[in-house]
């Protein structure tokens, strides 16, 4: 293939003719000069920028990236594939906390509109017994804990201090956000995950005073 102006590589890539002057000012994306001064490349600019577009959508820094680079130039394959792994299990783990995060401000919104909705229809002011500002339980049919629903079936022999539940591990993501919001409200309870193929094992124990917190968790209502 002959040498590529920006403009040919802009059309290629699917990307805007800024980018590749961006990754060469960056230091990722070499372009040879023809004497006139304009930036020509060569056949390898499209793979590099597809290796550039890949590393950025996983979230990596530009540093991180052009580190990378510099080895999926260089060096063998298997030490490609070995490098982006500490970065991306970093991602990983930031992703999963904004996701369980977002799960209890999800679940947290939608109880601010149960509130709203149960809330009387009358016609004088609001005053601090008013449930939505006080934070009371909504005047209504007491509904199933959200942590026995999902442990519904789930094995639970005894530890010292509390169960150790076993389920399977799909329900991982759904119990990561109720545990976040659960020891944000009891940090007395200790929550610890254990995955195991395609199973995971849960453990809930508190001190002997905070005993209760484990049966209350699995059925407020009792």
């Amino acid at each position: 293939m002959v040498a590529m102006k920006i403009s040919q590589l802009a059309e290629r890539s699917g990307i805007p003719a800024t980018t590749p002057r961006y990754w060469e000012a960056e230091g990722l994306l070499p372009a040879d000069r023809t004497p006139s001064g304009y930036r020509t490349y060569g056949p390898d600019a499209l793979e590099r920028l597809a290796f550039i577009g890949a590393a950025k959508h996983l979230g990596l820094a530009l540093g991180e990236i052009r580190d990378l680079v510099a080895v999926w130039q260089d060096g063998p394959c298997s030490q490609v594939r070995a490098n982006p792994r500490p970065m991306i299990d970093g991602r990983l783990a930031d992703a999963e906390q904004r996701a369980a995060q977002l799960e209890v401000f999800t679940a947290s919104l939608r109880d601010a509109l149960a509130r709203l909705d149960a809330l009387p229809d009358r016609h004088t002011s609001c005053d601090p017994a008013c449930p939505f500002l006080s934070g009371q339980a909504l005047p209504a049919a007491a509904s199933p804990s959200p942590w026995r629903t999902i442990l519904d079936g789930a094995s639970h022999p005894p530890v010292p201090g509390g169960l150790r539940l076993t389920l399977p591990a799909a329900r991982a993501a759904t119990l990561a956000g109720l545990a976040v919001a659960e020891q944000s409200r009891h940090p007395a309870l200790a929550i610890s995950f254990h995955l195991d193929g395609e199973y995971l094992h849960l453990e809930l124990t508190a001190a002997a005073e905070h005993a209760g917190l484990i049966d209350e968790l699995l059925d407020p209502a009792t």
